[in-house]
């Protein structure tokens, strides 16, 4: 059982006023403008890109993200892809059985699925303590909760974000992922803490190659343009693995900074929503 770590503090810790700071986001100026209702939409989509900052910074950011996954439809599974900010745990690592908490309920680790990947991979460790004080993927649980009530996902937190790892990740969850019903979420925020021209401008190039879907290009690039981007290694994984299971189509749905959302220009955080579809 994963009880969570940045309840109170990233999002409300309870779960009214939770609830209520999600539906904040959606009714944002920046948000999409309303909360979405889940339907039985297409399913076209396989992948995400998803902020994770605390929900008054990075919220009405993420609303753009979920909302489209609202007229998608539910999934069957999630597996969520984050970066490892605080060094502890293995270099890739994965709980592959157990439950995480949040004011919102509980979620279920799809077992399943995780044994596919951890089977599919030589790199990825199951290992809890990389995930016992990491934010990246918890962030994302309450607005999976609050759209879809009940789901199931499969945890992964990067230390390791270099190209061959990633390709190799992605490869491990399109592997395990191939005829079933799965999204992946990489969780991640873009520069940190540079005015707001100079992190548009580095922004701008990162996603850029995200919208070309070359996951190789996208650690590239952050390397090559020094953009202190923290889950670029999540997000050429998700790029790679939703590749393999037959994406076609990345759309930038919202950009903005924390500056744009809190006020405050000489020192912000860049957060984007992309949604990448067969």
């Amino acid at each position: 059982m994963r009880s969570p770590i940045v309840a109170g503090q990233f999002y409300a810790g309870t779960k009214s006023a939770l609830l209520k700071q999600i539906e904040q986001s959606y009714k944002s100026q920046h948000g999409p403008g309303k909360v979405p209702k889940p339907r039985a939409g297409p399913r076209k989509i396989v992948g995400i890109v998803s902020p994770h900052a605390g929900y008054m910074y990075s919220g009405p950011v993420a609303a753009h993200g979920f909302s489209k996954l609202a007229e998608d439809g539910c999934p069957k599974s999630f597996v969520i892809v984050g970066p490892n900010h605080s060094g502890a745990g293995s270099g890739v690592s994965m709980m592959d059985s157990g439950k995480w908490i949040t004011p919102l309920g509980e979620v279920q680790i799809d077992e399943e699925l995780a044994e596919g990947i951890k089977l599919a991979s030589e790199i990825i460790d199951v290992d809890s303590v990389a995930h016992e004080y990491e934010h990246s993927l918890e962030v994302q649980l309450p607005f999976l909760q609050q759209l879809f009530g009940k789901v199931k996902m499969v945890p992964i937190c990067m230390m390791l974000q270099d190209e061959r790892t990633a390709v190799e990740v992605g490869d491990a969850i399109a592997k395990a992922s191939t005829e079933k019903d799965v999204v992946v979420i990489a969780s991640t925020d873009f520069t940190h803490y540079e005015p707001q021209e100079s992190a548009m401008e580095k922004d701008k190039k990162v996603i850029g190659e995200i919208l070309s879907m070359d996951p190789r290009r996208v650690v590239r690039a952050v390397d090559e343009e020094n953009i202190t981007m923290c889950g670029y290694g999540a997000v050429a994984a998700m790029l790679q693995a939703a590749k393999k299971l037959g994406a076609k189509r990345a759309e930038l749905l919202k950009y903005a900074t924390s500056g744009d959302t809190a006020g405050h220009m000489d020192q912000v955080v860049g957060y984007a929503s992309i949604s990448i579809s067969r």
